[in-house]
């Protein structure tokens, strides 16, 4: 008689431990698929921002630029000859040209657009995140 309920109880814990198994199976599952979907949230808005921000820097990049210097030496020859002064003279850039603007403007429109898709995807996902709280409170 006493077999008989051991083999019961061991039946009854082995089901028990495959039922534990199998939604601890389901929840890795559930937590994996939610993490690959926030990695590719994440990956599209740094790829849409990146990709602004290479476009913007290849678009914008010669209204950038870095004013040259360079040193010239004059040498006073009526006072002292052995004087040498030094003397900084900065070159100014020339203004910017017709393309340039355009292209200044076909980047803020692009920066625009990337931003405004990024901000579309960024509201789907807290949304959908907002409706799921609310189904697994439910």
């Amino acid at each position: 008689m006493e077999l008989l309920e051991t083999n019961d109880m061991k039946s009854e814990l082995l089901k028990k431990s495959a039922k534990h198994r199998q939604e601890l199976q389901d929840e890795v599952k559930l937590i994996s698929e939610r993490t690959e979907k926030a990695l590719t949230n994440a990956l599209i808005i740094g790829g849409s921002l990146a990709a602004t921000y290479f476009l913007v820097r290849a678009l914008a990049g010669g209204s950038k630029k870095k004013k040259s210097r360079r040193k010239v030496k004059i040498v006073q020859a009526a006072a002292a000859p052995e004087r040498v002064v030094e003397a900084e003279v900065v070159a100014e850039p020339s203004a910017p040209g017709i393309v340039s603007q355009i292209g200044t403007v076909l980047a803020s429109q692009a920066v625009t657009l990337l931003l405004n898709v990024a901000k579309e995807k960024l509201a789907d996902y807290l949304h959908e995140k907002a409706e799921e709280k609310t189904e697994s409170k439910a």
